[in-house]
C-alpha cells in the first residue's frame, strides 16, 4: 500500500507542507496506544510488556484501539518501545510495573563493557516482531490513517544503555561523555547504524511515517548536544531516505521530537526532517518565528492540560492553535509529550474535539 492508498492522508500532506484543502489540523497524541484506555489495559492483562510487543496480534490489537474509539484521530501509531534497539545490540531489558524499564547490567565500564554488544545486528532476525505487528496493523487499518514507525534516538538509548533505566542526575552516561568521549561516539555509530536499519525494516514492513524520540536530550548542554546528540539525528535523517530510494521506495516523512532541547529548535529546522515535535516548554509562537516556514511543526499542549477539566482544555487548544496560526497550516496537533496513565479517555476524546471545532475557526480566519 503507498500513500496514496490511505483514505484520511491529511498528516502526511501536513508533514510534507502539502497544506492546501487542510480545514483545521491534523491530529494525534504520543503514547495513544497505552495504559489510560481500559481496553488497553484489558488486552495487556498480567502479560509481560515485552511480551507484547513481540506478539502481532497482541501488538497490532493494542495499536488499533484509539483508532477505533477516536473518530478524529489522524494517524496510528505502532505499539512497541524504543528500548527494543537495545535488546537487539544483546542487553537486557526488563520492564518493571510502576517502575519502567530496567537494565540488569548497565554499560559503565567502556573498555569492557562496548565488547558485550553485538556486531552486525541482523534487525530482521532481532526485531522482526515489530515489522510482523506492522504487516498485521496494516492490514487492520485498510488504508484508514496512516502508521507512525518509530525510534529512540541514539543519546536517548545510550543514556538508558548506561544508566541502567530512567535516571534524574544522568550522572553515568555524561562521566561517558566527559570521560570517554571517544568511545562514548564509537557507542552512538553503533546504536546509530542499528537505528537506520531499524526505520528502513518498519518502512519496508508498512510504515507511512517515521518519529525519532530523543527523549532525554534536553539533559545536554548546547555544545554537547551538538556533539553528541546533533550528528546522529543528522546521520539518520540522511541515511533512512537513501536506503529507501535503493529498495524503490518512496521517501516517508520523517519527524524528530528532542524534548527539552528549547535551545537547538534552529539546529532542528535545519537537520533534515520534514517535522520538528515541541514540548509544552515551547512558546508556539515563537517556535514558528524561527522554523521561518522550513518544516512542519509538532505539539504541543501539556499533557497535564487534560487533567484540568473541560474549561482547561478548551482554552489550552485555543492558546495553542491560536500560537501556530503564523505557521499557516503546517501543524500537526500533539501534546507536548506522551498521554499519562491517569487520563480519562472521554477527556482526551473532548481534547479532540475541540481541535476541530478550533481548528476549523482558527484556520478560517487566517484564509480570510
Amino acid at each position: 500500500m503507498t500513500s496514496t492508498d490511505i483514505k484520511n492522508d491529511r498528516l502526511l500532506r501536513v508533514a510534507k507542507g502539502q497544506v492546501e484543502g487542510i480545514e483545521y489540523p491534523p491530529m494525534w497524541v504520543m503514547r495513544q496506544a497505552g495504559r489510560y484506555l481500559p481496553e488497553y489495559n484489558a488486552t495487556k492483562g498480567d502479560n509481560d510488556f515485552f511480551a507484547v510487543c513481540r506478539n502481532k496480534e497482541l501488538a497490532s490489537t493494542i495499536t488499533m484501539q484509539p483508532i477505533e474509539r477516536y473518530d478524529l484521530i489522524d494517524a496510528a501509531i505502532i505499539f512497541s518501545d524504543i528500548l527494543v534497539v537495545p535488546q537487539a545490540l544483546g542487553m537486557t531489558v526488563e520492564m518493571i510495573e510502576k517502575r519502567g524499564p530496567s537494565f540488569p547490567q548497565p554499560l559503565r565500564d567502556p573498555k569492557v563493557d562496548l565488547a558485550r554488544l553485538s556486531k552486525n545486528v541482523d534487525v530482521v532476525a532481532e526485531l522482526g516482531y515489530v515489522f510482523d505487528a506492522i504487516k498485521e496493523t496494516k492490514k487492520k487499518l485498510g488504508g484508514k490513517v496512516p502508521l507512525y514507525g518509530f525510534v529512540g534516538a541514539p543519546w536517548t538509548l545510550m543514556s538508558y544503555m548506561i544508566e541502567g533505566g530512567g535516571s534524574k542526575m544522568f550522572t553515568e552516561c555524561k562521566k561517558w561523555i566527559f570521560q570517554y568521549p571517544e568511545e562514548s561516539k564509537e557507542l552512538l555509530q553503533m546504536v546509530t547504524d542499528v537505528c537506520i536499519d531499524f526505520l528502513e525494516q518498519q518502512v519496508v514492513a508498512g510504515a507511512d511515517i517515521v518519529q525519532v524520540f530523543d527523549s532525554w536530550a534536553g539533559e545536554l548542554a548546547p555544545h554537547d548536544f551538538r556533539e553528541f546528540s546533533l550528528p546522529y539525528l543528522r546521520q539518520i535523517s540522511a541515511e533512512l531516505p537513501k536506503r529507501l530510494a535503493a529498495r524503490g521506495l518512496e521517501k516517508v516523512p520523517m519527524t524528530v521530537f528532542a524534548k527539552g532541547a528549547w535551545y537547538a529548535l534552529e539546529d532542528l529546522c535545519e537537520s533534515g526532517y520534514d517535522v520538528v515535535g515541541l514540548d509544552w516548554t515551547f512558546d508556539p509562537a515563537e517556535a514558528v518565528k524561527i522554523a521561518r516556514g522550513r518544516v512542519t511543526l509538532q505539539g504541543n499542549l501539556d499533557p497535564n492540560t487534560l487533567y484540568g477539566g473541560r474549561d482547561a482544555i478548551k482554552k489550552g487548544v485555543e492558546r495553542m492553535l491560536k500560537g501556530f496560526a503564523g505557521a499557516k497550516g503546517r501543524h500537526i496537533v500533539n501534546l507536548g509529550h506522551g498521554i499519562t496513565p491517569g487520563v480519562n479517555p472521554d477527556d482526551l476524546a473532548y481534547f479532540f474535539e475541540q481541535v476541530e471545532k478550533i481548528g476549523r475557526e482558527v484556520y478560517g480566519q487566517a484564509k480570510q
